[in-house]
């Protein structure tokens, strides 16, 4: 007899035929995930067969399950047509749930042994901690470097987060502040991580790999390795990926000199930041391979439960892995707490009239994919930029020369563009001596001094 048939066996249901005490397992991961319901008499297909001695489970089960995890289920006795069956419905714990020493999940129609370190993220979640949460056995005061603290507190203050009295804090005052130590005054993993002297003296993985490559990954042509605290090592990964990595052409806007990076920086800063946030520190080491046309960036650490890749690319909430590590680097001014790194990212490309970086999860990590400017496609599209800013140009001169005393709203309306467009144009023009401006904004008109064309 179908005794479901609009229910299947899914994250939160599970049938059985018989009762078996290996089925506490099943138990176990209900309580740890999102709770769930087992049936016993119900085969796989949701077809009713009964239990025998249904009254003596329904009061054996609970006593085990109680004996064994501490928790209380609601165990139920149905019948139908003549068959009893049994209806085990656990809650999900607040609290990790342990049988005989092991911690089972259940995850999709899976059940699942946690160990290692995602028992320990696991455990951590539950107790309402991140991993840079966790004390940092034998580190003291010692092993914090003043100088990466009177760093942190420049960086605030420049961005108006702290007051500008705080630069005379002193650390165990801004560790505290920072809940950087727990209630016994002992060090939070983050501390060392941000500020200490030498973090790979208690963590394996605090580096950050650069290699340039040539044909393919098996190609390592030269390579760099940063290390120490992590509230300086974005700088130290910029200034190496400026002078050995990266191209800054040169050109001039009248005598002074401009060498911009090739990549707009503030966004490659704000994709370094996001990688030393959010990376999982019980993992490997960030690594960027620099190649000819693109540059792979990856850092360990999956999505946040229940993220998907369209949410993150998307308007989603902050969900920081390191919330510790993220509230300094907030308050350094380095990052927003909003969520919005990689929206950030992709508009300073965007803004640049480059291609937006792509992003995806893959290796237990997430890979940002950059294209430079070497890239054949990337000057296909450069090309096509540069007609068209050309095209541009010599409109907005003839525009102006119909009509002197156009606006740059009007320029914008016409044109079809942004007014910051059409602004950028305007003074690109004007530094060129093709027009000028002649009296205020409002009131004056334009002069071409014809050289436009």
């Amino acid at each position: 007899m179908k005794l479901f048939e609009s229910r299947s066996e899914s994250q939160n249901v599970e049938f059985k035929k018989i009762w078996r005490d290996e089925y506490l397992q099943w138990v176990c991961g209900f309580a740890n995930a999102q709770g769930g319901t087992l049936y016993i008499g119900i085969d796989d297909m949701g077809n009713l067969v009964g239990v025998e001695k249904a009254k003596k489970l329904a009061e054996d089960i609970p006593n085990k399950i109680v004996s064994l995890m501490g928790i209380v289920p609601d165990v139920n006795i149905h019948k139908e047509s003549g068959l009893e069956y049994l209806e085990i419905v656990v809650k999900p714990s607040n609290v990790a749930i342990s049988l005989n020493g092991a911690y089972h999940y259940r995850s999709g129609a899976t059940k699942q042994e946690l160990r290692g370190t995602a028992l320990q993220q696991f455990i951590l979640k539950k107790l309402g901690m991140t991993w840079d949460d966790i004390v940092c056995k034998g580190a003291t005061l010692k092993d914090i470097d003043r100088k990466a603290v009177v760093y942190f507190l420049e960086k605030a203050v420049d961005a108006q987060r702290l007051p500008v009295g705080s630069l005379r804090m002193p650390t165990e005052s801004v560790l505290k502040n920072l809940n950087l130590v727990n209630e016994d005054g002992l060090l939070k993993n983050a501390a060392i991580l941000l500020f200490g002297k030498n973090p790979g003296k208690f963590f394996t993985s605090v580096e950050f790999k650069i290699g340039r490559f040539g044909k393919d990954e098996t190609d390592l042509m030269f390579q760099d390795l940063v290390d120490g605290n992590i509230i300086q090592m974005t700088d130290r990964v910029l200034d190496i990926l400026k002078s050995k990595y990266l191209i800054s052409p040169i050109h001039y806007e009248g005598l002074q000199r401009i060498e911009p990076l090739e990549i707009p920086e503030d966004a490659l800063r704000e994709a370094i930041f996001n990688s030393v946030v959010h990376k999982d520190y019980s993992g490997a080491a960030i690594q960027m391979k620099v190649y000819a046309d693109r540059i792979l960036l990856w850092n360990e650490g999956n999505l946040p439960e229940g993220f998907t890749m369209d949410d993150l690319l998307g308007e989603h909430t902050s969900r920081p892995r390191n919330k510790n590590i993220a509230n300094a680097f907030y308050r350094a001014g380095f990052i927003e707490s909003w969520g919005r790194g990689i929206q950030k990212i992709k508009s300073g490309f965007e803004t640049a009239g480059l291609a937006s970086p792509s992003f995806q999860t893959t290796m237990g990590g997430m890979m940002v994919s950059i294209l430079r400017r070497g890239n054949p496609h990337e000057k296909t599209r450069e090309k096509t930029r540069e007609k068209t800013r050309e095209k541009t140009r010599e409109k907005i001169v003839r525009l102006i020369q119909e009509d002197p005393t156009i606006t740059t709203d009007q320029l914008a309306e016409s044109l079809e563009v942004s007014v910051k467009g059409v602004e950028w144009q305007l003074n690109s023009l004007k530094r060129d001596n093709v027009i000028k401006r002649v009296g205020p904004d409002k009131g004056g008109h334009w002069e071409v001094l014809g050289k436009g064309e």
